[in-house]
């Protein structure tokens, strides 16, 4: 059993739901990076979601492409990126950690070396946010030959073709984009986004997590409610490590603390 499918089977057992915190390695550089995701782990996140800085990185609002800008212009690459994650399983044997990347990033180096690089690192999947299902099959097989899972976006507009195109190719969870556009910490979300999680439940037999703008307990709490076994927090982290100076490490790990607390039903103040 993979990370992905033993620890979304125990929250299963236990009733409870995923939150997984998001950030772009290298951010605000190696060490700092290292001690959010360590401030991550203490906050009891459940899975981590990682981004390898890329030029352009079209699915990203503002927060998230600053972030990845300063880390290019630092010289922070992919091989630094996989040192990192190498860094970040030493730290926890049993965490599920997916990466999420751009297509040059793993055509540049080969899908096949790339993804026996991550899984060398220890990471357990990857989304690749600019290919579509449709054109994947050459990357999915390569990803399940290195032991990677491949992960994969579903939106509002996902049709019922596409869906059964998922169905066939991914794994981990499905990353359900909670409305369409570019991420950020703006809580507005599709007016469908209930039928859009019924349809993709109805036909993949895999967790639905959501994400894009899920940045407050609240909005944490409102996804669950709707159907989502988890959610995905990117923007927000990036904002309170930037807010809070050298000293960010304990307001994020009680930020995820709380969104944690959100996701399980538990009362919780806003953040």
């Amino acid at each position: 059993m993979n990370r992905y499918a033993a620890r979304f089977a125990a929250l299963r057992q236990a009733g409870r739901k995923a939150f997984i915190p998001f950030t772009v390695l290298g951010f605000p550089d190696r060490a700092r990076c290292l001690a959010s995701i360590e401030a991550m782990l203490a906050g009891g996140a459940t899975a981590l979601e990682l981004g390898i800085a890329f030029s352009d990185p079209i699915a990203d609002g503002p927060v998230i492409q600053q972030a990845t800008h300063d880390v290019l212009a630092s010289g922070f690459g992919v091989h630094d990126a996989l040192a990192l994650i190498a860094q970040v399983r030493q730290r926890d044997a049993d965490i599920p950690i997916g990466l999420l990347v751009y297509h040059n990033t793993v055509a540049a180096r080969g899908a096949g070396q790339f993804f026996a690089d991550v899984h060398a690192a220890g990471a357990d999947g990857v989304l690749i946010a600019d290919l579509p299902p449709e054109m994947a099959a050459e990357m999915t097989a390569a990803a399940r030959q290195a032991g990677i899972a491949p992960i994969f976006m579903v939106s509002p507009l996902t049709d019922a073709a596409r869906l059964q195109r998922l169905a066939a190719l991914a794994e981990g969870f499905l990353y359900v984009v909670s409305r369409l556009g570019i991420t950020g910490s703006q809580t507005h979300f599709d007016n469908q986004l209930r039928a859009t999680l019924e349809r993709a439940r109805a036909v993949v037999d895999l967790p639905l997590c959501v994400g894009f703008g899920v940045s407050t307990p609240a909005a944490a709490q409102h996804m669950v409610a709707l159907g989502a076994d988890g959610v995905i927090t990117g923007s927000r982290i990036i904002e309170i490590i930037r807010a809070a100076g050298e000293d960010f490490g304990p307001a994020v790990e009680q930020f995820c603390r709380t969104m944690q607390a959100a996701v399980d039903g538990n009362a919780v103040q806003a953040v």
